[in-house]
C-alpha cells in the first residue's frame, strides 16, 4: 500500500504536467532526453496491465498444482484469456478518447470483476488486481472513485487472507482486518489525490490567469508602442511647426522690417531735392540691406541677433532705439532702471526682438511724435516698456490680418510665452500705446 501514496501523488503531478504543457518540448541534439513523469505514467497505464497480468499468470502456473484443481486451472486460463482480450480492446479504444467516459468506466468495471474472479481461483492473481489502485482517478468519475477503490480492496484483502471465500473464522477475521486496512488506506490516498488534484486545478487556473495577463500585457505593450510612435510623429510635427513659426517670426522681425526701412529710404531718395540728402538715404538703404541680409543668415542658423554679438542688452537696445529714431525722424529715448545684469542669451534676444517689433509697429501705424523705451531690472524679473504718443487703438478689437502675416502683437506674445513671460498692451484711441513685456530674470550661465 505504500506504493499507492506515491502513485496517487505522482499521478496528480503527472496530470498537472499534462494540463500545463501546451506543446511537447523539441529534443535538442546531444544526449538522450530524460522522459518526464507524465510520459512515464502514460507508459505504465498502457503497458502495466499486460505486465501485471503476465506476472500473475506465471505465479499462478507455478502454484497451480498446490492451490488449484484441474477445473480451476482451465477456468483460470479462460478468464485470463478474457482479461487479455479486454486489455487488447482497451489499447485500441483508449487513444484519443476523453478520460472518464463510458468506455473507461466499463473497462474498469469489467477488469475489476475479472481480477476478482482470477484472485478467487488463485490468490496470486491479486498482482493483476492491484492496477485498480493506480488508475481509478483516471478512469472513473469522481463519485465512482471510492466505490472502485473499495471493490479493489475486497480482492486484495481476500487474496492476502488466504483466498476467497475464507474457510474458517480466523480467515474471516483476517479478511475483515485486511479489508478495513485497505479501505482506510484507499480513503486516505483518495483524499490526498483529491487534494493534489485541487491544487493542480488551482495551479492550472493560476497559469491560465498568468497567460491571460501576459496576453493583456503584450496587447498593452503593442498599444504603447503605437502610442509612442504616434507621440514621436506628433512631436516631430510640433517641432517642425515650432521651427516654422520661429523662422516666420525671425523673417518678420529682420527681413520684413529691413525691407520696410529700405523702401522708406528709397522713397525718401525719390522725394529728396538735395543730392547730399538723397545720398544719405541711399547709404542708409544699403546699410539696412546688408544688416537685413546678415540677420537673415543668423536666423537660419538659429543664432542670436547681430546687435547682441558684441554688446549687452542695454547697449544693443540703446543703439537700436537711436538708429530707429534717425531712420524715422521721430524723437526716441531709452532709459535703464535698476542694476543691469548679464542675462541668458535667449532672454536678451527675446527682449530685443520685442523692442524691434514694437518700434516697427509704432513707425507703421502709430503716427507718433515721441517714443520712450525703458528696460527695468527688478527682483527675479525684467520688464521692457515701449510707449508712444500716437493715435492708439482699441485693444479689444482684433487687428486686421496684414500682408506680413500678422506676426506683430501675436509674435511678441509668443516670444514672451516661450520664456514663461507675458506681453500686455495698453492703448486707447487718441491716447497712444504702451507695450509691456515681462520675463523671468535668468542670469547668463
Amino acid at each position: 500500500m505504500g506504493v499507492i501514496e506515491g502513485v496517487n501523488g505522482e499521478a496528480a503531478h503527472g496530470m498537472l504536467s499534462t494540463m500545463t504543457t501546451e506543446q511537447p518540448p523539441v529534443p535538442a541534439p546531444g544526449p538522450a532526453r530524460t522522459p518526464s513523469p507524465a510520459e512515464g505514467w502514460e507508459k505504465f497505464f498502457r503497458w502495466g496491465p499486460y505486465g501485471l497480468l503476465a506476472l500473475g499468470t506465471v505465479m499462478t502456473a507455478a502454484t497451480a498444482g498446490q492451490l488449484m484443481s484441474t477445473a480451476g486451472t482451465y477456468a483460470a486460463g479462460a478468464v485470463t484469456a478474457c482479461a487479455l482480450a479486454l486489455e487488447l480492446w482497451w489499447s485500441r479504444t483508449r487513444p484519443g478518447r476523453p478520460e472518464r467516459d463510458r468506455a473507461a468506466r466499463a473497462y474498469y468495471t469489467v477488469r475489476t470483476a475479472l481480477a476478482f474472479v482470477l484472485s478467487w481461483l488463485n490468490p496470486f492473481f491479486a498482482v493483476y488486481a492491484v492496477i485498480g489502485y493506480f488508475d481509478a482517478q483516471k478512469l472513473l468519475p469522481v463519485r465512482w472513485v471510492r466505490p472502485g477503490l473499495f471493490a479493489t480492496a475486497v480482492t486484495m484483502a481476500a487474496s492476502q487472507s488466504g483466498g476467497f471465500p475464507p474457510g474458517s473464522v480466523t480467515q474471516w477475521v483476517a479478511f475483515g482486518v485486511l479489508y478495513a486496512l485497505h479501505a482506510g488506506l484507499a480513503l486516505v490516498f483518495d483524499h490526498l489525490a483529491g487534494r493534489d488534484a485541487a491544487e493542480a486545478e488551482a495551479r492550472a487556473a493560476t497559469i491560465a490567469e498568468l497567460e491571460r495577463a501576459n496576453a493583456r500585457l503584450e496587447q498593452a505593450l503593442a498599444e504603447n508602442a503605437g502610442l509612442q510612435a504616434q507621440l514621436l510623429l506628433q512631436a516631430r510635427e510640433a517641432g517642425i511647426n515650432d521651427e516654422r513659426r520661429r523662422l516666420a517670426a525671425e523673417i518678420h522681425d529682420t527681413i520684413a522690417q529691413g525691407l520696410t526701412g529700405i523702401i522708406t529710404q528709397l522713397q525718401a531718395v525719390t522725394a529728396a531735392e538735395d543730392p547730399r540728402s538723397a545720398r544719405a538715404h541711399l547709404d542708409r538703404a544699403q546699410e539696412l540691406a546688408r544688416r537685413s541680409l546678415g540677420e537673415a543668415r543668423r536666423s537660419v542658423q538659429n543664432l542670436g541677433p547681430a546687435a547682441l554679438a558684441h554688446d549687452a542688452l542695454p547697449e544693443a537696445l540703446a543703439k537700436t532705439v537711436s538708429e530707429w529714431g534717425e531712420r524715422t525722424g521721430l524723437r526716441a529715448e531709452f532709459t535703464v532702471t535698476g542694476t543691469a545684469e548679464t542675462l541668458h542669451d535667449e532672454i536678451e534676444a527675446t527682449l530685443l526682438r520685442i523692442a524691434q517689433e514694437a518700434l516697427s509697429n509704432t513707425a507703421r501705424h502709430a503716427r507718433a511724435g515721441r517714443v520712450g523705451v525703458t528696460l527695468s531690472y527688478m527682483d527675479g524679473e525684467v520688464t521692457l516698456d515701449v510707449r508712444d504718443d500716437g493715435r492708439g487703438f482699441d485693444p479689444t478689437v482684433p487687428p486686421p490680418r496684414t500682408a506680413s502675416g500678422g506676426f506683430g502683437l501675436d509674435g511678441m506674445r509668443a516670444r514672451a510665452e516661450r520664456l514663461a513671460g507675458t506681453v500686455d498692451i495698453e492703448s486707447e484711441p487718441g491716447q497712444g500705446t504702451a507695450v509691456s513685456a515681462r520675463v523671468p530674470l535668468v542670469r547668463h550661465g
